[in-house]
């Protein structure tokens, strides 16, 4: 062992106020080997309390230390005579300070583990929902905001909270986090020369913190080396239990027999070596607290608005009537988050959020660029505004044709988006296929509700995302249809296998003949052709299945991305309404 490690200088040089991540409660092994007492035992242990002080008794709060607000207490409420004193209010030593604890440690018994609660206050004001041992706030997108960590046997072992959402917190509270903490670093050894601390044990002191550390000689087990233990043993004399109902009284010289004597600490020589940090230390609020009191914050992201490239923020941009131009994988970034999400209004506007609460309205002009109204963006919370300026862009192609009508002229388009029909059209040949033939075509998916979230003409922000949607469009499509059901309706022939889309076109040529059939599932057959088109298909085979799907080569991805949705799910609807009608006479 090195005497650097237990000198602990790369800690000593951090503090916690620099850190993302604050510890409200910290019991810690951060490491353990061996057995304490015994040569090539080594344990780095982490201990850590805090409390949430008033501005106004700050200063007396800086008497506090680890014995005060460290791990060696517990939380309840208590009463003194008719004074009552609930869990989370700081009663100690300094009796001027007025504390919140921000973390309650509560202790069951010797069989059950610790529960540490997050304050309920601290929990309901910062929106946070507690999953598991996280508490997120869906408010950002579901991103965490405080974290316990347990051990092996599930005991807490330490809880810290965001740092930025705590300062906000505090700031709104008028108040400072006060942190004590202990860090230990112990490992025996059988040669101590190597470390030179004179005095020993050393101590060095600072205003916040304090170090020590030493080389101390023991016998293997632990006990000090060449020192005596000391053991007095006392009982009461054996007529004092006697009788049916024994009972004992105050003890006196007369009732109790006693004995002592030395004992010498046996076993080889070895050292202890540790080193010791104790710690105060504070967080500060911070200087204005947007998440709790709404505070007015400067803008951090800008966007683009105009030609010439000129960037303003949303001071400026919530007051003008102006669009924005962003480009088509940011619908992906926004709507793929946990609580995200893509609605249709007309063919090409829709509305689209990344947290629930904010909807932003839009729309997608001719060259598949995402336009929306600068106000709206302006008055999203700051780490939205961060998430859409990532993707914007110059204004190109003008503003959507279809979101002018709607925020300009008031006089909404009368379109449909195929994203918003895809379901639908699957679960139309379900109902037709039971009335047709008395159990459904299609197969029963258990995902099929989350894949089609995933479907929309955005994700082909480029060719290897348009193909990507067209694999996705196949796993709704082709490999949902039930293969086995419908050649119970018309079998293949002996010897010859067929896929699902291939028994499908079978059953539909039985009632509108083969031609029709197949021109009926070739947008199916083109999209499930695309799926293979990266690692198998030609140049040449992946233009004809282009044109199976009636998509045009030379459109812009996300038009091309509308395109094979718009076919296939017209093809979906013409299938359905074949089996609706159903007819097993094949016509002439």
């Amino acid at each position: 062992m090195k005497q650097e490690w237990f000198e602990m200088q790369e800690v000593r040089r951090h503090w916690l106020r620099e850190k993302v991540w604050v510890p409200l409660r910290a019991i810690q092994h951060l490491s353990k080997v061996g057995e304490s007492g015994h040569l090539g035992h080594q344990e780095e242990f982490f201990g850590a309390g805090s409390l949430a002080v008033s501005l106004s008794t700050r200063e007396a709060a800086d008497a506090l230390g680890w014995m005060d607000v460290g791990i060696s207490h517990s939380h309840s409420g208590w009463a003194d005579g008719d004074d009552y004193y609930p869990a989370d209010v700081y009663c100690g030593s300094e009796e001027e300070v007025s504390g919140t604890h921000l973390i309650l440690d509560q202790h069951f018994n010797s069989a059950e583990t610790s529960e540490w609660h997050l304050h309920q206050d601290l929990v309901t004001t910062l929106g946070l929902r507690r999953e598991g041992d996280l508490w997120v706030r869906p408010d950002e997108g579901y991103e965490p905001v405080a974290r316990l960590e347990r051990d092996n046997e599930g005991s807490p072992i330490l809880l810290e909270i965001h740092a930025s959402h705590l300062r906000d917190y505090l700031c709104a509270r008028s108040m400072a986090l006060f942190v004590s903490s202990y860090l230990s670093r112990t490992a025996v050894v059988a040669d101590a020369s190597s470390f030179t601390w004179d005095p020993n044990p050393l101590q060095e002191a600072t205003e916040r913190d304090r170090w020590q550390g030493g080389a101390y000689a023991i016998h293997e087990g632990g006990m000090p080396y060449g020192e005596s233990v000391f053991v007095m043993h006392s009982a009461w004399k054996d007529e004092f239990a006697e009788g049916d109902i024994p009972k004992l009284g105050v003890p006196t010289d007369d009732s109790i027999i006693s004995e002592s004597w030395s004992r010498e600490n046996s076993g080889g020589k070895l050292y202890r070596i540790q080193g010791e940090l104790w710690r105060s230390e504070w967080i500060e609020p911070a200087d204005s607290s947007p998440i709790v009191r709404n505070d007015k914050t400067p803008p951090i992201a800008f966007f683009i608005v105009d030609e010439q490239g000129s960037r303003e923020g949303k001071d400026t941009l919530a007051h003008d009537g102006r669009w924005l131009w962003f480009r088509p994988d940011v619908m992906s970034s926004l709507a793929h988050r946990r609580g995200g999400g893509i609605g249709w209004f007309t063919k090409d506007t829709g509305q689209v959020h990344c947290s629930p609460d904010h909807d932003v309205h839009f729309g997608v002009n001719s060259l598949g660029l995402v336009t929306v109204y600068a106000k709206d963006i302006a008055l999203l919370p700051d780490w939205q505004q961060q998430v859409w300026a990532g993707y914007n862009v110059a204004p190109n192609g003008g503003v959507s044709e279809e979101l002018l009508m709607s925020q300009v002229k008031a006089s909404p388009a009368d379109t449909k988006a195929p994203e918003a029909f895809l379901l639908k059209g699957i679960d139309y040949i379900r109902s037709a296929s039971v009335a047709a033939f008395g159990s459904p075509v299609i197969r029963e998916h258990d995902d099929l509700a989350q894949l089609s979230a995933r479907v929309h003409r955005f994700r082909a922000a480029d060719r290897v995302g348009f193909f990507a949607l067209a694999k996705d469009v196949a796993r709704m499509t082709a490999d949902v249809i039930d293969a086995t059901a419908l050649h119970n309706i018309v079998p293949p022939p002996k010897g010859e296998k067929w896929g699902s889309l291939k028994s499908l076109e079978k059953v539909l040529a039985a009632s509108v003949g083969p031609a029709k059939a197949r021109t009926m599932l070739s947008p199916l057959v083109g999209a499930y052709e695309l799926r293979h088109s990266d690692a198998h298909l030609s140049s040449h085979e992946a233009d004809e299945a282009l044109e199976l799907v009636k998509v045009e080569p030379s459109a812009a991805p996300v038009q091309q991305g509308v395109q094979l949705l718009n076919t296939c799910v017209a093809a979906l609807f013409q299938i359905g309404k074949v089996l609706e009608e159903w007819s097993d006479a094949p016509p002439e």
